[in-house]
């Protein structure tokens, strides 16, 4: 199987890895050569890390052998699956979606979106038929779930290509009809907000919030650490669109957009909620 991924930063260098763990062809579209080479270099360090903990029995040069990165989404043409993961902005992906259309007319064509309406994106494609939503979690290579979101639109055949490609990658999937926030982020943005809150009000520490949840509830990681693992940045565009569509609970805490402007975002700046180590920066 040939996969295609739209964007090589932290979400789509560890889509790719899962896939060449797998054993598909992956080609990786990035928007010029320096960002190719970025791309590059994360899925390379990547692979090592897993050969490494002995996670596949492919060697480093067969699975980098199997990866091409570069900067021409033409690259495309003949994949099965292309799956953009651009930023989350709505005007980005729609114009994501648009260029693998026009570069892989046979291709399914899955949004990494953890929030985004699959049936807004795919108004403006020919075929939506062929679009779904495939949320990946992060880091990739450590998360087990993978949320199949299907548009009003999608066909139901490939809702039953979408759960063999996530089984393929070892991951479960779980199927949840296009709303607002999807099934996952709703209640983690949800949970998250109120965390936030309460930091913010002075109810208890970061430390302690988490606490009360991975003990007294049995998460296996609070919602504060999990926010700065998925990004307070990434969070927050998430609850401005659920604010948008399903009302003032969602509204962001004002600690939570003091902490993104100041470049604060969590685990890839170093520091949000908690302060990350340079060595806990990237995917394990």
């Amino acid at each position: 199987m040939k996969v295609g991924v739209l964007g090589g930063g932290r979400m789509g260098a560890g889509i790719a890895h899962a896939f060449l763990l797998a054993g598909c062809e992956v080609v990786v579209v990035e928007r010029d050569d320096e960002a190719a080479d970025a791309a590059g270099q994360r899925i390379r360090e990547s692979i090592r890390r897993s050969v490494e903990r002995g996670a596949t029995a492919l060697g480093a040069d067969d699975l980098a052998s199997a990866v091409h990165v570069g900067c021409d989404i033409a690259d495309f043409a003949d994949c099965e699956l292309v799956v953009e993961a651009v930023p989350e902005d709505r005007t980005l992906k729609v114009d994501a979606l648009l260029r693998i259309e026009g570069a892989a007319p046979d291709a399914a064509i899955a949004t990494n979106t953890s929030s985004i309406s699959i049936d807004d994106l795919a108004a403006s494609l020919a075929r939506p038929a062929q679009v779904l939503g495939l949320h990946f979690f992060n880091p990739v290579p450590a998360s087990a779930l993978v949320e199949i979101v299907e548009g009003a639109a999608t066909a139901p055949a490939l809702v039953e290509r979408a759960r063999g490609w996530v089984e393929l990658i070892g991951k479960t999937p779980i199927v949840v009809r296009d709303s607002p926030g999807f099934a996952s982020s709703r209640l983690g943005v949800a949970l998250a907000l109120e965390a936030i809150r309460m930091l913010e009000s002075g109810v208890a520490s970061a430390e302690d919030i988490d606490r009360a949840m991975e003990l007294g509830y049995r998460h296996p990681v609070g919602p504060l650490r999990t926010t700065d693992i998925v990004g307070l940045d990434v969070r927050l565009g998430i609850a401005e669109e659920l604010q948008t569509t399903l009302g003032e609970r969602f509204a962001p805490p004002a600690l939570l957009r003091q902490l993104v402007s100041e470049g604060k975002l969590g685990r890839k700046s170093g520091e949000g909620f908690y302060t990350w180590p340079n060595s806990t920066l990237e995917n394990s």
